[in-house]
């Protein structure tokens, strides 16, 4: 999947958190409880190294808590990292940061009281409002629209603990269509980049084969319809979304069924689980290996033919 929504300052964000990361303590990333893969920034996991890291799973009130445990216990496994779910709806977690940051860093006396952590995040994932509660205080411009943040930022909170805030960024291209739909559906990548009818064929298919018995009672349906064309029909025709002749209107149909997730109206529902993204992360790499053989071959055969061509001449 290949989408044009990597503006320039995009660019510029990825060099700066490139330059910055060496002279942090402690990263921050916040994840979307409902995608801690998909979300996770790929410019972190590369540069990280064995610095301190806390994921902060955000919007967990509207992610399956179940799956978000199982998220939370993985990340629990990794050298040097916390994980917390939280939700601005309950701010005491997010408070207790700063005593968080000192306690990843016991043994090193030199830091403690003056610790500078990157938090970083995708766009739209509610880092800002997070840097707001830490705050106390309207710092960060916090928006639903993604890409609100869009240069760096120093604060000091004045209690040991200064934020290197960086712009919500996302990645030139999404290897896994997969994520690339999640992060779609969750809000992160803006309504005009991919159409709301293929994001909802792909929620609509994830939805039925995962969360079967929360759309029966969503949609008060005694079975399931067997594709998701069908379950799109079928609760089209139940909202009234019919354009001329009787037919769905599609697109009437994926807005609605897009934003009923996105407010947890459908229920709380997680798009991936620890498992899904190690099984992707290989089928991924894979991909990317074969990608890669084959452009060396097609490099190899165009020197070989240029060589043969030369010999002729």
């Amino acid at each position: 999947m290949s989408i044009n929504w990597f503006p320039g300052h995009m660019h510029k964000a990825i060099k700066e958190i490139k330059e910055i990361l060496p002279k942090v303590d402690v990263i921050i990333e916040v994840l979307d409880s409902r995608i801690p893969y998909s979300s996770a920034n790929p410019v972190i996991e590369e540069f990280r190294g064995n610095k301190p890291s806390i994921k902060l799973l955000s919007k967990s009130d509207l992610a399956d808590p179940v799956v978000t445990q199982a998220w939370l216990e993985h990340f629990q496994k990794q050298e040097g990292v916390r994980a917390l779910a939280v939700t601005t709806q309950k701010t005491e977690l997010i408070r207790g940061l700063a005593d968080l940051c000192k306690q990843m860093l016991t043994g090193q006396e030199n830091k403690i009281g003056n610790i500078t952590a990157l938090i970083t995040g995708i766009p739209n994932v509610g880092k800002s409002t997070i840097i707001n509660t830490l705050a106390g205080k309207p710092i960060a411009k916090a928006g639903n629209e993604p890409a609100v943040t869009t240069t760096q930022q120093r604060i000091d909170l004045r209690n040991g603990l200064i934020l290197i805030d960086s712009p919500g960024i996302l990645w030139p291209k999404i290897h896994n269509a997969s994520s690339g739909y999640r992060l779609a559906l969750s809000g992160a990548i803006r309504d005009t980049a991919i159409s709301h009818d293929d994001v909802a064929f792909f929620a609509a298919g994830y939805f039925l084969k995962a969360y079967p018995e929360m759309m029966k009672q969503r949609f008060k349906l005694d079975e399931l319809p067997a594709t998701e064309v069908e379950f799109l029909e079928v609760i089209g025709r139940q909202r009234g979304t019919l354009s001329g002749g009787g037919h769905v209107d599609f697109n009437r149909i994926s807005s609605i069924l897009l934003k009923e997730f996105r407010n947890a109206t459908l229920g709380l529902i997680s798009l991936e689980t620890p498992a899904d993204a190690e099984a992707e992360k290989i089928l991924v790499q894979r991909a990317l290996d074969e990608k890669a053989a084959s452009k060396d071959a097609d490099k190899k055969k165009r020197k070989s033919d240029f060589s043969a061509r030369n010999k002729k001449d």
